[in-house]
């Protein structure tokens, strides 16, 4: 994956001074990591040619006097087919399916035509990942929690350890989510991080007050992927 570029050195610090200051008020450990994308989505830029060229073959079996009348058109009038060979066929297929292909290697628009539910799919599949090799069992009281954003699909999680997600409904995270939404889609994706990281904090504090022998056990600065 290739690492973020909207981030500036003001971010890092003002996300990794949130985490400092939340972490002051509860046994929590907050762990934030942005990356740019989180999937190349590959298959789904071969799944989407496939598609075109057998919708390209689909209308010429529907409507083949069109193609005829053109190929006709090409020649003077002088192409003498009333049926389109297989070759022919198979190669206006290929021409729809590597050309729609080289077409979707450029990522807006491969990004535009990709369902909101593989994009939402995807990176739940990262920041589960992401939570299991950062955070998860890497906490005495099972509390660490993951802040994930990703950029370009215009999504973040939030993934929290056993002890956490017993107590807290996933839906109480739903203020933390939309602050920081907000604030990434006005161009302030720092503080957007910062401000969930805040209203985390405040949750968690309710739940897992800070006690005198809890470590600081994760790392508190903001982790670019």
């Amino acid at each position: 994956m290739r690492k973020v570029s909207q981030f500036t050195a003001d971010d890092h610090n003002v996300v990794t001074s949130a985490v400092s200051e939340a972490e002051k008020e509860t046994n929590g450990e907050i762990v934030t990591i942005v990356t740019e994308q989180s999937d190349h989505y590959g298959d789904v830029a071969w799944a989407i040619s496939g598609l075109v060229a057998l919708t390209a073959l689909l209308v010429i079996s529907l409507f083949p006097e069109i193609y005829l009348n053109i190929l006709d058109w090409m020649s003077g009038g002088w192409s003498g087919m009333t049926a389109l060979p297989y070759w022919m066929l198979f190669a206006f297929a290929a021409l729809k399916f590597f050309g729609t292909r080289l077409i979707l290697i450029w990522k807006p628009l491969l990004f535009l035509l990709i369902p909101p539910p593989i994009k939402n799919a995807r990176v739940r599949k990262r920041a589960v990942s992401l939570f299991t090799v950062s955070t998860d069992h890497r906490t005495v009281g099972r509390t660490g929690i993951l802040l994930y954003l990703s950029m370009r699909e215009h999504r973040a999680e939030i993934v929290a350890d056993d002890a956490i997600v017993e107590k807290v409904e996933p839906a109480v995270w739903g203020d933390a989510m939309v602050a920081l939404i907000d604030l990434v889609r006005s161009g302030r994706p720092g503080e957007g991080m910062a401000e969930a990281v805040k209203q985390m904090g405040v949750v968690l504090s309710e739940h897992f007050p800070k006690t005198d022998n809890n470590p600081n056990e994760l790392p508190d600065r903001l982790i670019e992927l």
